[in-house]
Parts: C-alpha cells; sequence; structure tokens
C-alpha cells in the first residue's frame, strides 16, 4: 500500500483531520434536526459504534438554533450541513458547530462569504468544501462536461475564494454515485492541494450495493495513500454506515476497531451449518470494541492450520469441532455447542 500523502492538519473540535492523524470516521444524522432531542439519541447511537464527527442537516433558522442543544451534549463533534443561506452558516456557528459543511460560492456575495469566514476564523472551526458531480457549477460543466476536471475546478474554485480570505482550515470532498468518476477527480486533486481530503461515494444506495460501491472506490483511494476522514454514503441506518466504515478500514489494515472474523467459504467438505454459526459469531461479537481475530471455518482441511494467525476459532466437523486459540486446539465439543463454547473461550481472555 502506498504511504499515506501529507496533508494539513485541520482540528475539528478535539478531533484532528489529517497530518500523521489516524483516518477518521464520520456519518450525518437522518434525524429532524429541529428535535434535539432525537438527534441526540442518534449521535449517541453512532458515537458508540464507533462515529468520531457526526453531520446534521441545517435547512432552516429553528434547525440552526436546536443545534446548540446538540453540540452541547454530543459526545462528538458535530458538524452543520448547510446550502445557500449564509445566515444558517452565521447561527450554526452561534451554536457551536465544530464544522460547517459549504461552497463558499453558493451563499451569495462576497460580503457574505467573508462574514462567515471571519466568524469560522474567529470560532477556530474548519470548512469543508463538498462539490457533488449532480450540482456541478454551470460555467465548469459547461466547460468540462461531466468529467473529474470539472469537480476539481469547481472545487478549487471554492478553495482560492477562501484562500484569498487568507482561511486555511479547509477539507475538501469531491463525490459522485459514479465510483470511477470518483476515483479520478480525487486522484486528480490530490495532486493540487494539501488540505485534508473527506472520502465517499455519494448516493451510493442500499446497505448491501451502496456498502460494495463505496468499499470500491474509497478502497481504491486509500489503498492509494489518499484520504482522512471517509463516510459511506447510505440508504440504510448511520449505524450501518459506521460499522461499513470500520469494516472497511480495518480490510485495509489501517484501523481496526472491534474483532475481525474469517470465514472459509462453504464446499462439499463443510458438515455444519457454516453461515448461520458465522452470522451468529458476528452478532454475538458486535458489543466488543477490542480488537482480535476470529476464524469460523468448515472442516479440518480449513481449521487450526490455515486459521493459525485467528486469536479465536472454531472448525467443524461431522458431529463435533475444535474450538482452538492461536493455532492450538484447546477442546473438542459437540456440533451444537461450537459457538456458544467459542464464546465462552472469548469471554475468558477479552471484555467487551
Amino acid at each position: 500500500m502506498t504511504k499515506r500523502k501529507q496533508t494539513r492538519t485541520v482540528l475539528v473540535g478535539d478531533t484532528a483531520l489529517g497530518g500523521d492523524h489516524p483516518i477518521v470516521v464520520q456519518s450525518m444524522t437522518n434525524t429532524d434536526t429541529r428535535c434535539s432531542r432525537e438527534t441526540l439519541q442518534q449521535i449517541q447511537g453512532v458515537a458508540e459504534a464507533g462515529c468520531e464527527i457526526i453531520r446534521c442537516a441545517v435547512p432552516d433558522q429553528e434547525a440552526a438554533e436546536a443545534l446548540a442543544e446538540i453540540c452541547r451534549h454530543s459526545p462528538i463533534p458535530v458538524v452543520a450541513d448547510i446550502h445557500f443561506d449564509h445566515r444558517l452558516a452565521l447561527a450554526s456557528l452561534r451554536s457551536g458547530a465544530a464544522k460547517l459543511r459549504l461552497n463558499p460560492g453558493n451563499i451569495g456575495s462576497e460580503q457574505k462569504v467573508k462574514e462567515v469566514v471571519a466568524a469560522a476564523r474567529d470560532r477556530g472551526v474548519p470548512i469543508r468544501i463538498g462539490v457533488n458531480a449532480g450540482s456541478v457549477p454551470a460555467w465548469a460543466r459547461e466547460r468540462y462536461g461531466k468529467t473529474p476536471e470539472a469537480l476539481v475546478e469547481a472545487a478549487l474554485s471554492h478553495v482560492a475564494l477562501l484562500e484569498s480570505l487568507n482561511f486555511e482550515d479547509i477539507v475538501v470532498s469531491l463525490k459522485s454515485s459514479s465510483v470511477p468518476l470518483t476515483v479520478r477527480s480525487y486522484q486528480m486533486l490530490s495532486k493540487r492541494v494539501v488540505y485534508p481530503l473527506h472520502l465517499g461515494i455519494t448516493e451510493a444506495g442500499t446497505a448491501w450495493y451502496g456498502t460494495i460501491k463505496s468499499a470500491a472506490g474509497i478502497g481504491a483511494l486509500l489503498a492509494e495513500g489518499i484520504g482522512d476522514t471517509v463516510r459511506i454514503s447510505l440508504t440504510a441506518s448511520p449505524i450501518e454506515e459506521v460499522q461499513a466504515a470500520w469494516a472497511l478500514l480495518s480490510a485495509m489494515e489501517l484501523r481496526q476497531r472491534g474483532p475481525t472474523i474469517i470465514s472459509c467459504p462453504t464446499c462439499g467438505r463443510t458438515e455444519i451449518p457454516l453461515q448461520s454459526l458465522a452470522e451468529e459469531v458476528e452478532v454475538r461479537l458486535r458489543e466488543y470494541t477490542q480488537p482480535f481475530t476470529v476464524a469460523v471455518m468448515g472442516c479440518a482441511v480449513n481449521g487450526p492450520g490455515e486459521a493459525s494467525d485467528a486469536d479465536f476459532g472454531i472448525a467443524g466437523g461431522r458431529g463435533e469441532g475444535l474450538i482452538f486459540r492461536h493455532g492450538t486446539i484447546v477442546r473438542k465439543v459437540p456440533s451444537n455447542q461450537l459457538v456458544n463454547a467459542l464464546m465462552e473461550e472469548i469471554e475468558a481472555h477479552c471484555s467487551p
């Protein structure tokens, strides 16, 4: 894997993006921000799942004011998602937002941009410039068409506007529902800016397909050392977004939170209900945040030997199976006791 590209460090509350800091997991609430109680409940849930920065939509003044209660009690930094109205950005800053997501070219006159930048600077709040393929400015679309150049040049125009005001606490994202377009856009942009990059595939789809699309695009960029923070955008619960993001970072061996499960594919040698066993193990391990590896293997051929690197594991056989730890067989149990015996072994050495 390519060494990660070095970018500026930007602070979102007490969470650092860029530089040598770990890649940060983000999500966005899907509650009505005006209902602070419901929104805070959801934020608590995603934070427990491993979300490190949360974004809230701010469609009107009431939502901007409700953000004060949300920011006051949120366990993680809150980002205000702003479109078009600079007054909502100013109100969100007064409410304690730790970051703004807006495009300075879309909030009105230069004076309005100056007001927002001044307020953000005074509070030490960064701004994320977010360019989506579906909302590229007309001038960029007419000049470049539906290309990576259009997204990159649109983003750079927003960056230039902030830089002209001596504001450099900037994060940038370039998103499309097309994986190749997104990947090429980030590749181009990463050569032209030193600001942290927020990775994502927008409008990726449902939990199943959207996760695959996001893993393909975000994973390709991470493998090239590009990216400082990720959001996997799904038509699903924000908790599922967070779980998918952590699974991706773990698969890329960049960060790990909670257990990693390895399980072999089913074949004619399998004599246990491997799929249901692996799924049950996955569910029962969800409360663990400690990183360790668990193997669920279908037969002796793929048993302790092939999974010897796993911290814990099971290998099934006809009517019975093996419990092993670090490649060493611990005991033999009936097949219908495999999962319970595995969990007993894990609980003896690890805590949730």
